[in-house]
């Protein structure tokens, strides 16, 4: 048994130093990973909101231009005037006294992007005139609103 030798402790410490440096640069990419998957957000900015008046549909037509500067997709699923949701998505003309707008209830916009909303508001519509400033409020699945105030025109 005293023939025996074993491994010097110098090449054994070597062994144990690149062992728990592996380990350690194993669980700095797991620990990325996952911290990156909980840091996501959605940040909508609603860069601009024009209104004008279409005469022979008489109804206003807003158009709001929205940009995701957050680093997560964002989902906007609802449109409310005055804190009255729009009932009709995905049309392009309201119908008598009501509200539309061109946006689905699942609209995404991914991280970057920028997408236009057009909401439209026939004349009979809540007894609105024109120089009445209404409250747009767009709602994401993320529960976050983005509000605007335009003034009909």
């Amino acid at each position: 048994m005293r023939s025996r030798k074993a491994v010097s402790p110098v090449i054994a410490t070597v062994i144990l130093v690149a062992v728990a440096i592996t380990v350690a640069v194993a669980v700095s990419y797991w620990m990325g990973g996952i911290s990156s998957q909980y840091t996501k957000f959605e940040k909508v900015e609603i860069q601009s909101g024009v209104c004008t008046w279409n005469a022979t549909g008489t109804y206003w037509k807003i158009t709001l231009k929205m940009k995701n500067s957050g680093t997560a997709t964002s989902t906007l699923n609802s449109v409310f005037i005055n804190d009255v949701e729009v009932t009709t998505y995905g049309q392009d003309s309201p119908s008598a006294s009501a509200v539309a707008t061109n946006m689905t209830t699942s609209t995404s916009i991914e991280s970057g992007a920028s997408v236009k909303v057009n909401i439209y508001v026939d004349q009979g519509y809540a007894s609105l005139s024109a120089g009445t400033t209404v409250n747009l409020k767009i709602h994401s699945a993320g529960g976050m609103d983005y509000i605007k105030l335009t003034e009909l025109v």
